[in-house]
């Protein structure tokens, strides 16, 4: 169980200027929350000992990735049961044009995120992930046209 970590409001701003870019100078973050750059570098070190802060990350251009399609794949197992469920997540785990996988309610049992640079990429994967494995009774493949709302890490509040 995660222990509680208490935060004020001096910890709050940090967080969310941070969360927005987290190579701005602690000088100018200082200005911004009105506190001293010591105090600013004391409670960032802090934050992270205390794994407020979990990561610190580049987002990369999906351009640059070779990610031009994004594909969000409903997949649904044919026998339900922890041993099928854990040899797939595992399996779709090691796959690289995976970016995100959740194990979900209702009659699918997987939503896999594929990013993938071309209809011929994804018709490899699909052929070696999911057309040729025994365990999965079927999936559907949702091609996404535009973001809308970009699934960044900064875009939930934090709480109050």
């Amino acid at each position: 169980m995660r222990k509680t970590v208490e935060l004020d409001d001096f910890d709050r701003r940090l967080i969310e200027l941070v969360r927005q870019n987290n190579l701005e100078p602690a000088r100018t973050l200082a200005e911004k929350v009105g506190l001293s750059i010591s105090a600013v570098l004391r409670r960032l070190r802090r934050l992270r000992a205390d794994k407020v802060i979990v990561a610190d990350i580049a987002v990369v251009d999906p351009a640059l990735t070779g990610a031009a399609l994004t594909m969000h794949v409903l997949v649904q197992m044919k026998i339900p049961g922890r041993q099928p469920m854990d040899a797939f997540a595992r399996r779709i785990a090691r796959r690289p044009e995976v970016t995100a996988a959740w194990e979900v309610t209702g009659e699918d049992d997987f939503v896999l995120k594929v990013e993938v640079g071309s209809m011929a990429e994804y018709d490899a994967f699909i052929r070696e992930e999911l057309d040729e494995d025994d365990g999965v009774l079927g999936f559907k493949t949702f091609i996404a046209i535009r973001p809308i709302i970009a699934d960044g890490p900064s875009r939930r509040p934090l709480l109050a």
